[in-house]
């Protein structure tokens, strides 16, 4: 297998990776990296020393490449599916990589501070930068409320790098700040992207390692249904 992904299960940018290459197709053998076994770092430190996943190996091209955004530019470009996940129109381009960003900054990092704050002791905690996570997470659902009326995918009407960013963010972050109920353009979507085969597959292999996430017992049950068919 050329393509070798080095990942774990449970965490959010890896899932972003993980969908695109459901989404093209891309044939890809994935490297389970547990976090706190130095024999199991120890092939993803020897190749990116930085330890952070994912990081796809291209072992044909010997190719290392980090970054859940640019490893999906990268699938574009060398192992590309019938849909390309940038646009080829540099206009539309550029308006994925935005949203792509907008998910990554302005929902994914928010909500991982209102996952790294319940990890904490109480003496630790950070109220007032989970308030301010909230702040953000509350300007982003209704910035994409105003965005997804009237659209099925983020961008130019056909799943995206900027879709791909958007499941994972939005299925953590809806869990430690729920969408608000008049949101129905931005639950629809939500819905939309939880339905497509590439998002449910990855859900499905991450079930096993949800006991594992802090905030498990606000998980919504039909979240974790597998996937029908």
């Amino acid at each position: 297998m050329d393509l070798l992904l080095y990942y774990h299960p449970l965490a959010s940018f890896c899932h972003k990776v993980l969908i695109a290459l459901y989404q093209q197709g891309s044939g890809f053998r994935g490297e389970l990296v547990e976090p706190g076994n130095p024999a199991s770092r120890e092939p993803l430190l020897d190749i990116w020393p930085v330890g952070k996943m994912p990081v796809l190996h291209d072992v044909r091209r010997g190719a290392v490449v980090p970054e859940s955004s640019i490893i999906i530019e990268y699938l574009d470009q060398h192992y590309p599916g019938e849909v390309p996940l940038v646009p080829a129109d540099p206009d539309a381009a550029r308006e994925t990589r935005l949203w792509d960003r907008f998910f990554d900054l302005y929902v994914q990092q928010p909500m991982q501070k209102f996952v790294g704050d319940r990890l904490r002791g109480e003496h630790e905690r950070d109220p007032r930068g989970v308030a301010e996570a909230a702040a953000t997470l509350d300007t982003a659902y209704a910035m994409l409320e105003n965005r997804l009326a009237g659209r099925e995918w983020v961008v130019a009407g056909a799943f995206s790098l900027a879709d791909c960013a958007a499941a994972p963010a939005l299925f953590y972050a809806g869990i430690v700040r729920p969408f608000p109920r008049e949101y129905g353009h931005l639950i629809r979507y939500f819905d939309r992207l939880m339905a497509c085969p590439s998002v449910r597959r990855t859900y499905d292999e991450a079930r096993p390692y949800f006991h594992l996430f802090p905030y498990r017992d606000a998980m919504p049950e039909h979240l974790l249904a597998p996937a029908e068919g």
